[in-house]
């Protein structure tokens, strides 16, 4: 063998251990000579004891055993290694002169792989160990990739019992149906998330801890804060109060009022809001922005459960349901010390996310229907009739001012509404779909291409892409998806054509 074939050959076993016993010395040393002038590291051993001793101390990554040995045959050798746990799967192939079948059967019922009979070949030897080699590294990562399959089916299962325990335990205290759907007839939506909210509501409503309303501005968390007071009390007081912008005195005197000669211009006692909705609810919206020494105010007020009007030594029991709201991330806001963690954790016993109009275009048309009448109303017109394309604009549009901005809107195409179908051009230019200038970057992602994680696409596939998107978010329609593309309808399809061919 040339020289650089044996370094090619070094180089391809390195590390390899392989064992070798054999009582007769010119035989042991054959095997160890052709095995290590191939690269690999030898381990001899003449006994079947030495062979043991040798494999407890580095386990072999494979052994070629002789049968025929004084003491310990090497049956019984093999067999002991295939008990001790470190070399239960090493590869053993038995090497004797013996030939008969007999022997070949008794050599791989104690586990050899192979048999190789004497005189032997150094091909062949080598032959045989390379091949079991490979076949054991494939075994190897066969076994790895299987555990890993078990531990993620194991933790998938574990995790589907405990999503299904979770579910059966909100099915067994929310019902499918809404036991009082009349309380939420204010708001608008054929939504699976909103449904979700409205149980919800319904299994918290008569609680009396606080509420926490948290979500976008207008997504209706004041709509939400009214449903949770008529479920359990519509017959009881309902107190709003938007706090943003109150400092501290005015914030104490709305909330606790106060009595006669408190401060300069108190002449008469006046209630505070808190006392108004005795019995029934308080809420606070734009709970966010309330100041520092505002937020201890309102601490013991949700705390000791009562509360003194300013000028006042005598306290008062606090029975009304406090409901707050804000579209401002509290969470982050108390991590920076901007807002009180105990008056946080405080508010958030129960918490309420409303979800942004974009993540519900299934409420697109029915709230479209219901604002067209509401508008329609006010304004002492006839309902127009709006085009069967305009939810289809609608719904591709990201809403960041919510159902508040979809009413400005409709609110506004009515009022400049003549005929008997409802033009969608100040829809268009409320949306800006015919705007001239750049988009700006932050009405994108960060990294909007990220989801391509093996490559990004070519640009021929990319316009592929987004003319797929927007034929399927305008289902079909090759106008609607033209406008969304800014190009023209010929030319969506022309390349529609030219992407079938």
């Amino acid at each position: 063998m040339s020289r650089e074939k044996r370094l090619q050959n070094k180089r391809s076993v390195a590390k390899v251990n392989i064992l070798v016993v054999d009582d007769t010395p010119p035989n042991l040393e054959l095997l160890s000579e052709i095995l290590t002038e191939d690269g690999f590291d030898v381990r001899p051993a003449k006994s079947g004891g030495l062979a043991l001793m040798s494999a407890r101390t580095i386990t072999p990554d494979l052994v070629l055993l002789d049968i025929m040995m004084p003491g310990m045959d090497g049956y019984e050798v093999c067999r002991l290694l295939k008990e001790d746990e470190r070399t239960r799967d090493v590869p053993v192939i038995f090497i004797s002169a013996l030939e008969e079948t007999v022997d070949k059967v008794k050599a791989f019922d104690a586990g050899g792989v192979d048999f190789i009979s004497k005189p032997f070949q150094a091909a062949e030897v080598l032959a045989r160990v390379r091949t079991h080699l490979a076949l054991r590294r494939v075994q190897t990562k066969l076994e790895e990739q299987n555990a890993r399959l078990e531990r993620e089916i194991a933790e998938r299962q574990k995790a589907e019992v405990e999503l299904s325990r979770f579910q059966a335990h909100l099915e067994g205290i929310l019902e499918k149906k809404l036991r009082h759907p009349e309380a939420f007839k204010s708001i608008v939506s054929q939504s699976e998330k909103m449904r979700s909210v409205f149980q919800y509501i319904e299994a918290l409503a008569c609680s009396s801890e606080p509420v926490l309303i948290t979500g976008e501005s207008g997504v209706g968390k004041e709509l939400i804060a009214r449903a949770i007071h008529d479920v359990c009390q519509p017959q009881q007081p309902w107190v709003p109060v938007n706090i943003a912008g109150l400092d501290d005195n005015v914030f104490a005197d709305t909330l606790f009022g106060h009595v006669k000669g408190a401060f300069t211009g108190a002449d008469h006692v006046r209630a505070g809001m808190i006392e108004k909705a005795a019995s029934g609810t308080l809420f606070l919206d734009e709970i966010g922005d309330l100041s520092p020494v505002s937020q201890i105010k309102l601490l013991r007020l949700i705390q000791e459960k009562e509360f003194m009007p300013l000028g006042s030594d005598t306290p008062q029991k606090v029975n009304a349901r406090i409901v707050v709201a804000t579209n401002v991330d509290l969470d982050q806001k108390q991590k920076t010390g901007a807002f009180r963690k105990d008056l946080y954790f405080r508010l958030c016993t129960h918490r309420i996310e409303i979800p942004p109009l974009r993540e519900r275009k299934e409420d697109i048309p029915i709230l479209l229907d219901h604002l067209l009448t509401e508008a329609a109303r006010e304004m002492d017109k006839k309902k127009p009739t709006p085009p069967s394309e305009l939810p289809l604009l609608l719904s591709n549009y990201p809403f960041p001012g919510n159902v508040r901005e979809l009413r400005a809107m409709v609110f506004n195409a009515v009022s400049m509404h003549r005929g008997r179908t409802l033009s969608m051009e100040s829809f268009k230019k409320s949306m800006g779909i015919f705007r001239k200038d750049p988009v700006s970057e932050d009405a994108f992602q960060e990294r909007p291409l990220l989801t391509f994680h093996e490559r990004l696409p070519t640009l021929r596939e990319a316009a592929d892409l987004l003319v797929r998107e927007a034929i399927a978010r305008t289902r079909g329609n090759q106008s609607m998806a033209a406008r969304l593309l800014g190009i023209t309808q010929p030319a969506l399809s022309s390349r529609l054509k030219k992407m079938t061919e």
